[in-house]
């Protein structure tokens, strides 16, 4: 298959929180990243989330800070067992918190 993707992604072990904006309904569930870039994320996680809606969430990136972020989801696949597997986006992620996951991504290529 061909690669699609502008940046390399990475794995980055952290779960977070996320809430639908666009719903009076706060739902919040636990995902499991699979993978990260500046750009956006995969993760795993049992909750249903719409494609296309944009999520609050709070990052825990290696370094145990937190960055606040939104995703868009626009990817979803139902995996086994009922887990659902999901790709976003970032949503208006500042440059400076991009900035932090691209020295993490300089640090996995040098290894």
């Amino acid at each position: 298959m061909e690669e699609r993707r502008k940046h390399k992604r990475m794995d980055l072990e952290a779960k977070l929180m996320v809430k639908r904006l666009d719903s009076d309904r706060e739902q919040v569930v636990v995902i499991d990243i699979t993978d990260v870039s500046r750009t956006g994320v995969g993760f795993s996680c049992k909750g249903k989330l719409d494609i296309g809606a944009v999520y609050e969430c709070h990052l825990t990136i290696w370094t145990k800070e937190v960055i606040h972020v939104f995703l868009q989801i626009v990817r979803i696949e139902l995996g086994a067992q009922g887990v659902f597997h999901y790709g976003a986006v970032f949503v208006g992620m500042s440059e400076q918190d991009a900035s932090r996951i691209s020295v993490y991504e300089s640090f996995q290529e040098a290894e």
